[in-house]
């Protein structure tokens, strides 16, 4: 099997730790590695470092290369722009199928917070047996056992049971919905057919470029070009041609949403995608009420707070529900339940030119 990791996106939602030069994926946010290392960690339970890919933007190569001692250069999968996950995975398995033919090719994002990872690498192992002996056509997706009625994100609906397997079932993918209301997501919970729609996908090579050839012809050109120039001289020049002319497109607009053959294997997982600073908070924390404190902190009667800083004392008096992160050249202090927002900064910073803070 190999392990595709995608390690592009920006994280703005995460603004002011993370930034254009080194944004959320290589932070330390959940533990002293970061957000990259821990998800390449558990990969390496199961795979060893010729089998893992990392998809990423060409800017953050060196990163990559500094963070992963032991990764091998060449599987650095370097994007000449952001495309979405779509052409990410495209890159990634035009490669893997150029290189190594058919094979099982798990797709994880580098940003996840996963509390228990053996529960998912063990899930991995008998979605990949399933593929190997009967799941040719088929994509499967890991749906995330929701513990509360979360409108932060998609929800996938089980349908008829596939198959069991030692420790998991597998199902029929019903439909997806988008982010519901909270009325809605009280009623997603209490059905309980319903699951968080974690971004996290296995398949057969052959399959997803079929897939992608079916539903998302122009990408599937490109990666077709791509795929064979792989190896050769032309490469290079291949892919910056190519790859930004690819549509920019989610792998679950693309390409899970309009399949018939899209499976589900739920699991119980402490899982947050660390999409937002709630989000992280969340993470963190056992009880959401509880304050997340990281630097040097004096409260009285604050609660549900989220206390990032540096260097600097932060002081807090009767404030609840807010975000305050402190880094050297920015505070932000924003209203926990409009963490969403946060991306809005740095479209204004860009705006108004003050790039030194984006």
């Amino acid at each position: 099997m190999k392990i595709v990791i995608l390690a592009g996106g920006k994280g703005t939602r995460l603004w002011p730790i993370s930034r254009k030069s080194k944004p959320k994926q290589f932070q330390s946010l959940t533990s002293n590695k970061t957000m990259l290392q821990e998800t390449y960690l558990r990969m390496r339970e199961i795979a060893s470092p010729e089998d893992i890919y990392v998809a990423t933007n060409r800017e953050y190569v060196s990163e990559v290369e500094k963070e992963l001692l032991e990764f091998p250069k060449e599987n650095i999968l370097a994007e000449p722009v952001g495309r979405g996950t779509a052409p990410s995975i495209a890159l990634a398995a035009a490669v893997i199928a150029k290189k190594c033919g058919d094979e099982v090719m798990g797709v994880f994002a580098a940003d996840h917070f996963i509390e228990n990872p053996k529960t998912l690498t063990e899930a991995l192992l008998e979605a990949e047996k399933f593929l190997k002996e009967e799941g040719n056509g088929h994509l499967i997706t890991f749906g995330i056992t929701p513990s509360e009625p979360e409108t932060g994100y998609g929800y996938i609906e089980k349908g008829k049971l596939i198959k069991k397997t030692a420790k998991n079932k597998i199902w029929r993918a019903q439909r997806f919905v988008e982010k519901p209301n909270y009325e809605k997501a009280k009623e997603y919970l209490k059905d309980g057919t319903f699951f968080w729609n974690s971004g996290m996908f296995v398949w057969r090579t052959s399959t997803i470029i079929k897939k992608l050839a079916q539903y998302t012809p122009d990408i599937y050109s490109r990666l077709i070009k791509i795929g064979e120039a792989w190896g050769t001289k032309n490469f290079n020049s291949v892919l910056e041609k190519e790859f930004p002319e690819m549509d920019k497109i989610s792998i679950d607009y693309g390409v899970m949403e309009n399949d018939k053959d899209v499976l589900i294997m739920p699991l119980k997982l402490h899982w947050n995608d660390v999409g937002s600073w709630t989000a992280l908070k969340n993470a963190l924390t056992t009880n959401k009420k509880d304050n997340f404190v990281k630097g040097e902190h004096i409260n009285f009667g604050g609660e549900n707070l989220m206390v990032y800083g540096s260097n600097k004392l932060i002081a807090t008096i009767a404030v609840k529900d807010l975000i305050i992160v402190e880094t050297e050249d920015a505070i932000l202090v924003c209203d926990k339940n409009k963490a969403q927002l946060v991306s809005d900064v740095v479209k204004k910073l860009e705006e108004v030119g003050k790039i030194q803070h984006l």
